[in-house]
């Protein structure tokens, strides 16, 4: 068997190998009830757990002089152990929240192992300190994906937006990693956002052909009949069937004058293509983002701002020949000022203003171009998209409905100019 490593890539002690390698041998063995029971006794409760020898090498582990810093990721990787095999078997993924949820509870049983008791004293003072740790957030997060009932309880306004999560695959990466994440937590987390990006994909897909098909019938008899003769399809989203059939539209239909947004990302590539200096890219990338916006909200001062934002981008590089470099950092750093910079700095106020103004959809419509003309950066506008939602995780939905919006609208245009979807037959309906 390989050799775990830790978060930053030192060889383990041989006591957290032990422990692995125990966790390891029973999870293929016992059923996920009894693996959790197992890790409340073990972790939880800190007494009653049948294999002493398991339980020196944890007692060794927590009084290490490290184990202050080192054994929230020894933890972390205890629970990995177990999620990554049940994330495998569909019948165990139940289990996921329930384990992660112990966490939460208060210890079942009194200390009976008095010989123990500082070690125990120990190990739950260590166990708090995960539960405040950064790796158990983005556990609680995969709960909240892996959670199948949650999906009613999140329609609530009251709600966090951290319970919103599973709608949005394009946060997994970044929302359900954390330092020290293996290279199988990695995988499993892939795993599960193509299944959650494919469904959803299907899910629009159908619900778009219920809504052209009762369109069509409506036509020709009433739209009561229309809703009898065909099987409602739910609409997948939590924006308003009026507000999705726009975005949809918007993002995959002829909405830039006779053109789409990808048709216009293409013109803009092939005429950059020619341009002769960095600056030159600049001042045609600027006409080419407010070309989308509003002409009496963009003279207010989001032109001027925008203007600014690309003449202060790499000035030194002005008289250069437009390169791959040149065109990543700009549009990423473009991104900064569209959404938001950074989890240090977190000001995002041209968004929400950009989002009061011209709309969510044809907010996210900005962002989209940028991607379209620099695919490199996606994974960098999903960043951006999760650090807004870290920022707001705890808030009531309600008190933050522009986020959703803006996160709803983002699903639609990454789904509609990024999969083999194609539901540009939408503009069928009147």
């Amino acid at each position: 068997m390989s050799t775990w490593t830790s978060h930053y890539n030192r060889p383990i002690d041989q006591e957290e190998q032990q422990l692995y390698d125990h966790l390891l041998e029973l999870v293929q063995i016992e059923l996920p009830s009894q693996m959790v029971g197992r890790f409340r006794a073990l972790f939880i409760d800190g007494t009653g757990y049948p294999d002493l020898e398991i339980v020196a090498a944890l007692d060794r582990i927590t009084a290490s002089k490290s184990a202050d810093q080192e054994f929230q990721y020894v933890l972390n990787r205890c629970c990995h152990i177990l999620i990554n095999r049940w994330q495998a078997r569909p019948q165990f993924q139940a289990a996921i929240p329930e384990l992660i949820a112990i966490f939460e509870s208060s210890p079942s049983k009194p200390f009976t192992e008095y010989s123990r008791s500082r070690s125990i004293r120990r190990l739950r003072e260590l166990v708090k300190k995960f539960v405040e740790s950064e790796q158990y957030i983005v556990l609680r997060r995969l709960a909240q994906v892996m959670a199948h009932s949650s999906e009613n309880g999140s329609l609530a306004g009251s709600e966090p937006i951290g319970s919103l999560i599973r709608r949005y695959p394009y946060l997994y990466e970044h929302c359900l990693l954390s330092e020290g994440s293996t290279y199988e937590h990695q995988q499993t987390i892939r795993q599960l956002q193509a299944r959650a990006q494919r469904q959803y994909e299907i899910d629009l897909s159908q619900y778009v052909t219920y809504q052209v098909r009762r369109s069509q019938i409506a036509r020709t008899t009433s739209p009561q009949a229309a809703s009898r003769i065909l099987q409602p399809v739910k609409n997948p989203t939590l924006l308003s069937d009026k507000e999705l059939c726009f975005a949809i539209k918007q993002f995959a239909g002829r909405s830039q004058g006779s053109c789409t947004y990808r048709d216009m990302a293409q013109r803009f590539l092939t005429h950059s293509s020619q341009t002769q200096s960095f600056q030159s890219f600049k001042d045609d990338l600027y006409e080419y983002i407010i070309a989308s916006v509003d002409p009496e909200y963009g003279k207010r001062q989001f032109n001027n701002q925008l203007y600014h934002q690309l003449k202060s981008t790499l000035p030194e590089s002005d008289t250069q020949k437009v390169n791959d470099f040149l065109v990543v950092r700009t549009c990423s750093q473009l991104l900064n000022f569209l959404v938001v910079e950074s989890l240090q700095k977190p000001q995002h106020y041209i968004f929400v203003d950009l989002i009061s103004n011209i709309g969510p959809t044809l907010a996210t419509g900005l962002l989209l171009k940028i991607v379209l003309i620099c695919r490199k950066v996606k994974p960098y506008l999903e960043k951006r998209f999760s650090i807004l939602f870290n920022h707001y995780e705890t808030c009531a939905r309600d008190a933050v409905q522009w986020l959703v919006q803006a996160m709803e609208n983002l699903n639609v245009a990454f789904s509609t100019n990024f999969s083999t979807s194609d539901l540009s037959f939408i503009n069928q309906i009147a």
